[in-house]
Order: C-alpha cells, then structure tokens, then sequence
C-alpha cells in the first residue's frame, strides 16, 4: 500500500500523506512482528536501521528546550536568534536547538515511519515470494505512472486526471509527481529494478511483464526532460551491466545472458525509439547546461553559501527547518525560497550538523558492505545499482526528502538486507518479536503524536497572519496571533513582515514597532525586500520621508522592483526625495527615468535628468537619459530643446537606430513630415527588416495618406516577424491603412486578426465598431461582448451600455422586418377577400387566387 499510494498522492509532496505513511509502516510492522511470532523468528535489525533509528533520536534531541546558557553554548547561532527576534517580544522562555519546531516534529515522525517500514519489508522479505512480490508492486508502481503520463499526452489533457491542475509547476510529462526531477529519479530506481525483475525470471513469459515495465519507467525518464534523472539513469543501467559482468559464478552468468539477452536489447532498442521521438525536447533541455558554468550557476551555486550555514551550526539548524533558517545566509536577493538545498550532504549537514555527516557515513558503509556481500543474485544487483543511481541523483535534487522516493529506495534495500531466509532464532517461541511489537507500536504513538504540533507549515502560519491583516482585524488581535506564530515558528522573517506591515500605517507609536519587526526581519533575512517597504511606509508615517525613500530604493535594489516603483514614485513629491529613491545601478537608472515620466512627475524630471546624467559621467546609460528628455521635451512641445537633446543623443550613439527614430520624430513635431518620411525610408537600406523601423515608417504613411506604400512596408517586413506582439501591431497598422481608405470590410479582416492573436478589450471593441459601421448590429454586440469579458467588473458600465443599444437596435430592426412581411400577407388577404369569401381564403389559400 505504500509503494502504492505514496507515489499516486501527488509525489508524496502535501503534508497530509505524513498521516497515512504513519499508520500503514506502523501496520505493516505490526503485521511483520505477528509474523515472525507465528514463524518462531525473532527480528532482524541489519545495520541500515542504525542511520534511521540515530537520525529520530537527533530530531528528538533538537526539540528539547534548553535554557539560555545552555543553548549559547551548543548553537550560538540559535542563541542569537532567540535575543535579538524573540526576547524584545517577551518570548524569553527556553528554546530548543531546532530554528523551526514543527518542521523537525514532522521530520521526525518521517524518521520513525521509515524505520518501521524498513524492519518490517526486511522482516517480510525473508520470503523470496514476498521479496519479488514487493519489487514487483514497485516496478509496476513506476510503470503505471509513466503510463499515466503518456496516457495524458495522448489525451491531450493539462489537468491531472482531468480534474487537478499544478498551480505553479508545468511538468512535461503529466503525472502525480509534479516535480520532473522526483519523478526522474522514482522512475529511475522502479525501471532499474523491473529489469531485474525480467532478467531474473524463470521463463520468457514471466520476464515479459517486466521488460514492459522497465521500458515504461525508462520511457517516463526521458520525457521528464530531467537532465539529472536521465543522466543517473543512464549511469543506474551502466552499473547495473558492469556488476553483471563482475559477478564470478560464470556458470550463473551464462544462463543469465542466455535468458535476459533479448530482454536487454529490447529494452535498450526501445529506449533509443523513445529518445529518438523525444530527442527535440531532450536536446533543448540539455541545451540550457551545455556549459560547466551554466551548470554551475543554477544548483551549485548556492552550495558554498549553504555550507557556509552549515558551518554555523554544528549541531545542525534542526531537521526540516532549512527553508525558514536559510534566509538569513543568503547572499543576494532570490525571487523564490529555497525549501532545500538540492543536495544530500549539505541538507544532512545544514539540518544535523556533524552527527547527521556521521550517519550518513555509516549509512554509505553499510550500502558498501551490502554491495560487497558474497552470492548476490541478478534481482539484488539491480536493487543495488538503482538504489545508487537514486542516491547519486540526490547529490543535485531532493527526491529522498518525499515519502515516494524514500519508501521505495528502503523497501527495496530491505530486499537485500535481510537475512538468510533459513536462519532462525535460538530464542524462545515469540519473547523478541513481541518485545519488539510493544516497541513498534509505542514508535507508531509517538510519531503520530509528533504529527500534531507538526501540523503547522510556514505557508500555513503566513497565509492565517497575512488573512487577518488583510481584512484588517483589531491589532490586539492580529498581534496576539502574530505572536503565538512567530514563537512556533522564530525563524520566518514572512511573519515579522506581516506584522510590520499591519502596524505601519496604524500610527505614530505603532510605526516605531512596525520599524522593530522590520529590523527582526532583516535580521532574518538581509535580502527582504518587503522588510525594507515596510520601513518605508513607517518612516513615511512618523515623517522621515528622505529616509524612508532610501528604504525604497534598497527594496528595489532587493528585488521588489514595479511594486515598489508604483507605490514610491507615486508618494514621492520633491527632487530630493527622487534622487533617493534612484538605484545605484547604471542599468536601472534608464528604466528608472521611463518610470518616472510615465507617472507624470514633470517638473522634477527635467531636474532629475541633469542630474542622473552628471552623477552616470560616462557610463553608456546616459544616452538613454539624453533620449528620455527629447521625448519629454517633446511631449511638452518644447521644440527647441527636443531638438538639441536629439543632437545629443546622435552625438553620442550615431550608429543607434534609436537616434535616428528619434530624430524622425522631432523632424515630424516640427512640422517636417515629407522630411521625416523621406529620411526614415534611406534608412531602410541600412536597417533592412527592423521591425521598429518599419512599424514607425508605416505609421507615419498612413498619417500622411499613402495607405498603399504602407502596406508594402509591412509586407516586406513581415518574413522578420516571429513574436505575436509583432504581428499583431502589424495586423493594427494594416487596419488602419484599409480603414482610411474606406475599405472596413477589409479593416474589420485585419483587426478579427489582432483580436485572435492578442485578445484585448481594444481590438474586440474596434472590431465591434467596424461591425456597426457596417450595420452588421448582432455581430458588433457580440464581439463588445468578447471586450467585456476582458475588462475588470468596475469598469464595464459604458460598454454595456453600448452592447445594450447594440441589441436594442438589432431587436428592432428585426421587428422592422418581420412587421413588413407580416404587412405584405395582409395586403394579399384583403385582396383575396374582395375577390372571393372568408371561407374560400381559409380554404383555398394562395392557390385560389
């Protein structure tokens, strides 16, 4: 159930299918020690149970709260976090070593959970029915989720059986795992497995359910377009074969090759189709680390910082509590939060810190003195090699960080680990099995009670805090719950900014804490770009305006760029206050200024420009300034100067073709059009197919009425054009040309194109507007319609109003009509009446007549 269940609930990832791994290994080992009872067997503990036994007792000993002295001594690191973020709060109480409690609870639960389902499958597999019947539930598991996948492909489905949408992950491969690297890395160890499953059958009937199973599950690895799945399971079948050919019983071996030859030639002959058909998508994953620098610039790179923290806390940060301890080492601004470091050693030793180092050394011997063990067959060398490839691949992900992964990998070393299947023990009948139930059963109580206080999440106690400030609750509510948050969890700098971010605005006294919460965020996390917005907003509050823009500037400098442009530029007043908000980065300060015009501060951006400009000297950027004044000065129809800005700006980057649309353009504001026209046109020899230029010039043609000569402009550049973007304002510009010819029929062609490649409510409104001009009522209500569904609610009222006139319009035209045809039969009725009866028009009809 296990092996099943695990991979099917979403990968194992929501927190609730803790819960049923519980139960299921905590039965599972009852069921193992009813079983040895019955079968005068005592329990066999091999010495992989000791990593995971020691690793529950270390997440037990990291949520011991010691006293202040105590905990200054063992983890200086937590002992400051506890002065500086809880004790200002009256939180002055003891703290455990652990930086997030309910994470290392929920570890620990997980700890104890794998160690019964790991006794128990080594209990169980003592049988050697039992043994293959486990692989198989794996090897069947993995190929019946790559089968999902392929099925959904097939189907053409987004949806997770058509019903579950991922929210932020977009798997190329649909299956329960939604992480392309989990399910690499699960469908790595179960193709592994299956194939030795066929290599180790009996009969060719019996080895082919296997062999299918194994090309699925290899299948499932290259459409994941995981890099590293597809690289460790290349690596898990290499070491499979090479463990083969070092085996010595040549008798064995031969029989081996004779039966499982055609079922590795076919497996491979399958996976070379598979890759083939798959190949585009493979190289154009592969492609994005064709360099040893871009490998190390996506995972590696945060290797030296998460060693760093590692080094910090001998006995480790607390097991699970990386995501929430992390933060405060990072050395640049990130967009998304690191919930592991993608590797096991560093997450072993980050969260354990050396004890867990040393368990992980016992663990990687006691593998060794497996793989090293005398008479292992075809099915345990595969159970070894996947295993290997599974735990290699965590070196670059964290698949064994999820029950799906982790359960499997120790199920199928329980295969291998578990003792002779004719030992027996010298004990009497049931004393150790039974001892051991009482055990089991009281580890099963305890890791249910840990999933309790376990049952908060980071994301839980964030969206609980962030709901009440949201809907504005009292504070001496939303400070109380804050509080009890930011005890259970300490090291979240989210709660701190919440928290800061409900008192900022409330008053003088309370943006004097909110600049407190602030701090302790920033103490959390030096890179919090919303810590320094909520500073912002308190020194705004208590006055402090010159620093609280500089406060801006380092949240956008932090990463929280448009928001804080929205928010800042629109409370900025005086050139002072600009000039701290600009970034110190030349790259931003262009942008910076665009910003700046577009929010209408137009009498400090003059000012602010010089002064950009004298504070860049020479940096390249100051062109873009010397433009963005032209086009101010132009805006403002201050001629003279747009001009000798636009000199500038040619001085100074001649070869830009931005200089010289630029220079079109103040050629066209000063009354020249033929001249700008005829100075845009020579510069299509030098720009040829630049979609900008051949934009501008055909505008600038339909201004001036030559509708034909624009079109050809459009149509020459219309090859270069690939972005939808693109050729939708080509679609627009070719509309327009119709349009002023008079040809709507064929500008309302050109502008149903625009509404299909980028649907806006300006396209269907201009669309619905061709419609009416056409008298075509229905068609125009329709496409408003289409406008409306894309406009926000508030901001519908005029269009409906339209749409409304629209059908009414229509509804009374075709009563129009209707009234005339009915009016015509009434006129032939009252003819026929004059020439005959009643009777002989009822009867007769139009045939009388």
């Amino acid at each position: 159930m296990l092996l099943v269940l695990l991979p099917l609930a979403l990968g194992s990832a929501p927190g609730w299918v803790l819960w049923p791994l519980v139960v299921l290994a905590g039965l599972a080992f009852v069921l193992a020690c009813v079983g040895a009872w019955r079968q005068r067997r005592s329990l066999h503990l091999p010495l992989l149970a000791l990593p995971l036994g020691a690793g529950a007792l270390l997440c037990l000993l990291q949520l011991v709260p010691l006293p202040p002295g105590l905990l200054a001594v063992l983890s200086p690191e937590a002992a400051a976090l506890r002065d500086f973020t809880l004790v200002p709060l009256g939180l002055d109480g003891p703290r455990p070593l652990s930086l997030d409690p309910p994470s290392t609870w929920r570890e620990l639960a997980r700890h104890l959970a794998y160690l019964l389902t790991f006794i128990a499958a080594v209990q169980v597999c003592r049988s050697g029915r039992a043994r293959r019947r486990l692989l198989g539930t794996l090897a069947f598991t993995g190929a019946g989720v790559a089968s999902l996948g392929l099925l959904h492909s097939l189907l053409g489905l987004d949806r997770l059986w058509g019903v579950i949408a991922f929210v932020h992950a977009r798997p190329p491969l649909l299956t329960p795992f939604g992480n392309p690297n989990h399910l690499a890395a699960f469908l790595t160890l179960s193709a592994t497995v299956a194939l030795g499953l066929a290599l180790s059958s009996g009969t060719r009937v019996r080895a082919v359910p296997f062999a299918v199973a194994a090309v699925l599950s290899g299948a499932g690895v290259l459409l994941s377009l995981s890099r590293g799945g597809i690289a460790f399971f290349v690596f898990g079948q290499l070491a499979f074969g090479l463990l083969l050919l070092g085996r010595r019983a040549e008798k064995a071996r031969a029989r081996t090759w004779r039966r499982g030859g055609a079922v590795l030639l076919c497996f491979l002959a399958v996976l070379a189709v598979g890759g083939y058909v798959a190949s585009e998508r493979i190289s154009a994953e592969l492609a994005t680390a064709d360099s040893v620098e871009e490998l190390r610039q996506s995972k590696m790179e945060l290797w030296p910082v998460v060693a760093s923290a590692a080094r910090a806390f001998p006995l480790g940060m607390g097991r699970g509590a990386f995501e929430s301890a992390f933060p405060r080492y990072q050395t640049r601004p990130v967009i998304n939060t690191s919930t592991h470091p993608e590797n096991a050693v560093l997450q072993l030793a980050s969260e354990l810190g050396v004890p867990g180092v040393l368990l992980l050394v016992v663990l990687l011997w006691g593998f060794g003195r497996l793989l090293r063990r005398e008479g292992l067959g075809v099915l345990e060398v595969a159970v070894l090699a996947g295993v290997a490839a599974l735990g290699l691949h965590d070196l670059f992900d964290f698949s064994l960080e999820l029950p799906a992964s982790a359960v499997a990998a120790w199920v199928a070393l329980a295969t291998v680990a578990r003792p002779d299947d004719r030992a027996r023990s010298g004990s009497p009948r049931g004393r150790a099995p039974l001892a051991g139930l009482a055990v089991g059963v009281a580890l099963t109580a305890v890791a249910l009670v840990a999933l309790v206080p376990g049952g908060s999440t980071l994301a839980a106690a964030e969206e609980e805090l962030g709901g009440l400030v949201a809907a504005r609750a009292p504070l001496a509510e939303v400070r109380a719950r804050g509080l009890a948050l930011i005890d259970r969890h300490p090291a979240d700098h989210g709660l701190q900014d919440l928290m800061g971010i409900a008192l900022a605005d409330a008053g003088r006294s309370e943006a004097v804490e909110a600049l407190a919460f602030a701090n302790r965020a920033l103490f959390l996390n030096p890179q919090d770009a919303r810590a320094h917005r909520v500073a912002a907003r308190a020194l705004l509050t208590l006055g402090r305006r010159t620093q609280a823009f500089l406060e801006y500037r380092l949240a956008f400098e932090a990463g929280d760029r448009e928001l804080v442009w929205r928010e800042a530029l629109g409370r900025a007043r005086t050139l002072a206050e600009l000039q701290a908000l600009t970034p110190d980065a030349p790259a931003d300060v262009v942008p910076f200024a665009t910003e700046l015009i577009r929010t209408g501060h137009a009498q400090e951006a003059l000012p602010w420009l010089a002064w950009a400009r004298e504070r860049l000297g020479t940096a390249p950027e100051v062109v873009g300034l010397w433009e963005r004044e032209a086009r101010l000065r132009l805006d403002r129809h201050e001629l003279m100067e747009a001009e000798a800005a636009s000199a500038e700006v040619s001085r100074r980057a001649p070869d830009a073709l931005s200089s010289h649309l630029l220079h079109a353009d103040v050629l066209r504001a000063q009354g020249r059009k033929e001249e700008a026209l005829e100075f845009l046109e020579a510069l299509r020899t030098r720009f040829p197919g630049d979609e900008e230029l051949a934009f501008t010039l055909a505008r600038q043609q339909v201004d001036l009425g030559l509708t034909r000569r624009a079109r050809e402009t459009l149509h020459q550049v219309a090859p270069y054009l690939s972005s939808l973007p693109h050729r939708a304002q080509l679609f627009m510009l070719e509309g327009a040309s119709y349009e002023q010819e008079g040809h709507r029929a064929r500008a309302l062609e050109s502008w149903k194109s625009v509404a299909r490649i980028q649907p806006g409510p300006e396209a269907w409104f201009k669309v619905a507007s061709l419609h009416e001009s056409l008298y075509q009522l229905d068609a125009a209500a329709r496409a408003a319609r289409e406008g409306l569904r894309l406009l926000p609610a508030e901001k519908r009222a005029e269009g409906e109003a339209w749409v409304a006139r629209l059908e009414t319009a229509e509804r009374q035209r075709t009563e129009a009509r209707r009234r005339a045809r009915i009016g015509g039969t009434d006129e032939r009725d009252q003819l026929l009446r004059v020439l005959g009866s009643d009777e002989d028009v009822r009867a007769g009809g139009s045939e009388g007549l």
